[in-house]
């Protein structure tokens, strides 16, 4: 065996052994990186002492029943309930995970009996907040809530407990707003706001103060709640982008954030910074996913035959990478990141990307969804055809973009609506249907610009750190390790074609 295998093998057993006896706190429970974090620890170090996934108990489901059908009970989990078998899987779960009723955007994480609180602070070692809301264009005050008291929220839960170790937040690499060239693994600072800011300081009080007065006031003057929901969402996009951010979540995201750079004198702070994450890509098994992210809706948009165009920069590079390599980034992140002098504590960044290893362009991605569509169409819901996907055409600026919808679309909402005019609004809802998916189409290439024109590259220099305390002296991470988080191994056109594609098929689209 070579040197650098042994080392290798002893960093990741190290790195295992770390978790043996540990008590997990976990936020946002019911989301799709929590899950895969969750289940690697559980089949990674069946030793851990006790994982608390905070659920939010919803109108028809309690937090046991959330746990049951939106955690243990899914695909991700049949790999260790198969290793274990039904009787000793369900007892682990019994024993080793415990659902805690409560919500990130209130005091104490809305956990209401303070006994309980008072024991889990006692407890808990580690805190993963993954809790977020990751709509661009969602309502301010609910974006807010979540992802940037949230984050406070967690801080101060944290500040209670007696033995932590370590505080990850997982955040986003577009916290950096469209910043171009190398975007360096650099901390927000309180206050702080992006080029192109019309306001030069982040208050974070005075939005606070914006979202309650906006809200007072349009109840005041009645406004319907689907009304509210329209202004709230505009509301935080324009909050946004007066700081130089392109929308509401990465906005939220960035003070969230800065309201954990504090933390950093009381315990280790965590703050992982993934791009684009996709289906997994080899653990627990390739291909799992849940939901449709960004690239996801374009993908069944072209492969359904309602998107007859991809727009963006075909030279742009898409930074992707799979979910699982992210959770072995965050498992091994929790594991080294310190200080040799226990007594100091430090804030550590790490961007989980592809754009500086193992970069991807918009084009190249564009053409595999074409190929895999072309092998393997969608069916068409009401007659159970396949739909035959044609060659896309590319708008390469929003200039083409607005042209292209100017010459397809608005002479026939022109003629329709001429139509209902003489039939006596007989084609009402015929017209509205089609402005709204115009308008749609408007506001959704206005949100996803900043992403389809993307001009940076995140440097990893950190996260590249980290690989190289694992793989010793290997050029790169082997992919049957089991902390791989090394985007080198990927082979796009195979990762695409015949793992994440397949993917949001057999676990989305559930064909």
């Amino acid at each position: 065996m070579h040197l650098h295998s042994c080392q290798n093998m002893e960093e990741t057993t190290q790195i295992i052994q770390y978790f043996e006896g540990k008590t997990i706190f976990i936020t946002g429970a019911t989301g799709f990186l929590a899950k895969v974090f969750s289940e690697k620890i559980l089949r990674l170090q069946p030793n851990v002492k006790k994982l608390f996934l905070l659920i939010r108990p919803t109108a028809k489901q309690s937090i046991e029943q959330r746990l049951h059908d939106e955690v243990v009970n899914t695909e991700l989990f049949g790999v260790l309930r198969e290793e274990l078998g039904d009787e000793e899987f369900d007892s682990t779960i019994r024993s080793k995970v415990v659902p805690v009723s409560g919500d990130v955007s209130l005091q104490n994480l809305g956990i209401v009996d303070s006994q309980f609180r008072q024991d889990l602070w006692h407890q808990i070692d580690i805190i993963v907040n993954s809790a977020a809301t990751t709509k661009f264009d969602e309502r301010y005050d609910v974006a807010f809530g979540i992802n940037a008291l949230g984050a406070m929220h967690v801080q101060h839960f944290a500040r209670n407990c007696s033995k932590l170790q370590m505080l990850l937040q997982v955040s986003t690499a577009y916290v950096h707003g469209t910043a171009v060239g190398l975007i360096p693994e650099k901390p927000l600072h309180m206050g702080e706001t992006l080029a192109g800011a019309k306001i030069t300081h982040l208050d974070i009080d005075s939005e606070k103060k914006i979202i309650s007065e906006t809200l007072t006031r349009l109840r005041a003057q009645k406004y319907t709640e689907k009304e509210i929901n329209i202004a709230m969402k505009n509301l935080g996009i324009e909050r946004a982008m007066l700081h130089g951010w392109p929308n509401t979540y990465v906005f939220t995201k960035a003070i969230g954030e800065m309201l954990l750079e504090e933390f950093k004198e009381k315990g280790n702070v965590v703050i992982i910074r993934p791009t684009i994450i996709t289906s997994t890509y080899s653990e627990p098994f390739p291909g799992w996913t849940e939901g449709l992210r960004t690239l996801d809706s374009i993908f069944v948009a072209y492969g359904k035959g309602n998107l007859k165009f991809f727009l963006g920069d075909p030279e742009s590079t898409l930074d992707m990478i799979p979910g699982d390599m992210v959770v072995n980034c965050m498992v091994a992140a929790i594991a080294l990141s310190r200080s040799k002098d226990e007594t100091k504590h430090d804030l550590y960044i790490y961007h989980v990307g592809s754009s500086r290893q193992n970069p991807v362009k918009y084009s190249e991605v564009k053409w595999l969804m074409h190929r895999y569509l072309t092998e393997n169409p969608l069916f068409d819901s009401g007659t159970g055809k396949p739909i035959r996907v044609g060659q896309p055409t590319t708008l390469n600026s929003m200039s083409s973009f607005h042209s292209y919808i100017s010459t397809h679309y608005l002479p026939f909402l022109k003629i329709l609506k001429i139509i209902n005019m003489m039939s006596c609004n007989h084609l009402e809802s015929v017209y509205s249907k089609a402005r709204r998916s115009v308008d749609s189409a408007l506001r959704l290439a206005e949100l996803y610009k900043p992403y389809l024109f993307f001009q940076g590259i995140f440097d990893d220099v950190n996260t590249e750190n980290l690989r190289k305390l694992i793989r010793g002296r290997s050029e790169k991470l082997k992919e049957e390790d089991v902390l791989n988080f090394d985007p080198k191994c990927i082979q796009w056109d195979d990762y695409f074609v015949n793992t994440h594609f397949r993917g949001i098929a057999k676990y989305v689209l559930k064909k």
